[in-house]
């Protein structure tokens, strides 16, 4: 379900592209609720429910939800409506994802009414936000340098905002204390987005740097390294060179099933 199909959207935004509605108490602010694939991860091909919420604290350039974070658009609904619209689709496996879903704790109480209904469910996650509720899968997706905006590196008509986002997303973007207590506290994949060579220094020091401060093991087939791209096209330039890294490091590779489905469509 588009929310737009059904409710209006309140896109009220301040100069920064964070949204400025007021949460009501047991709601969320939710920009796509539907059924589809999971594309990506080690549940790869699985129905599911997505609840995609609206509102992020980074901003990278290529984000494949720009409508989440860059120009964030979203209705209102609350834990009920939410729970019901669930219920309408024939999946045991949600999918709470954004945007940064954990920025939200009402995101707490719909994870807590999902385990009571028996879901099974994955929070996707930038890893820089830990919260105490039932997820069975965090798939914490840690950002890499190279996914800092610039003004020349942005989604189009963004250039002004990524020039303010730059430092405030570098300094943002790892957030070690919150990894260690997600890794420690759920079962995880780690999921980073790949372009090249040049990202695999960065994620072996920051694999490093997280297995140095907790004791919860940190296997190489934890670590999912996945093609940078939303359409088929970009895809078509990354995927060959993201699986020969993966072999040559002994990382999983995950696909991104939606997109070679669907392109870059809303909803998949």
């Amino acid at each position: 379900m588009p929310v737009s199909d059904s409710v209006d959207f309140d896109p009220e935004v301040d100069a920064d592209g964070d949204t400025t509605s007021e949460e009501t108490p047991d709601g969320l602010p939710i920009n796509e609720l539907f059924y589809s694939l999971q594309g990506e991860g080690t549940l790869a091909g699985v129905p599911s429910v997505f609840v995609r919420t609206s509102g992020c604290n980074l901003r990278c350039w290529f984000c494949d939800s720009y409508h989440t974070s860059w120009e964030p658009t979203h209705a209102w609904l609350d834990r009920e409506q939410i729970l019901a619209e669930i219920e309408s689709h024939d999946a045991d496996h949600v999918v709470l994802t954004g945007g940064e879903p954990l920025l939200h704790e009402a995101s707490v109480d719909l994870l807590e009414a999902l385990e009571d209904r028996d879901y099974h469910t994955t929070v996707e996650t930038n890893g820089t936000i830990h919260r105490d509720a039932p997820i069975d899968l965090a798939s914490i997706s840690p950002k890499l340098e190279s996914s800092t905006p610039t003004p020349e590196r942005a989604p189009e008509g963004e250039g002004a905002h990524a020039d303010r986002w730059a430092e405030r997303h570098e300094n943002d973007r790892i957030d070690l204390e919150a990894l260690a207590a997600l890794v420690e506290d759920y079962e995880f994949q780690l999921k980073f987005v790949v372009t090249d060579e040049d990202d695999m220094p960065e994620i072996l020091d920051l694999l490093e740097a997280l297995r140095g401060v907790t004791d919860a093991p940190i296997g190489d087939d934890d670590v999912l390294l996945m093609p940078e791209g939303a359409t088929r096209e970009r895809l078509a330039e990354t995927r060959t060179r993201v699986a020969d890294l993966a072999m040559e490091y002994g990382f999983r590779y995950t696909p991104r099933l939606h997109v070679d489905l669907w392109n870059d469509a809303p909803e998949t």
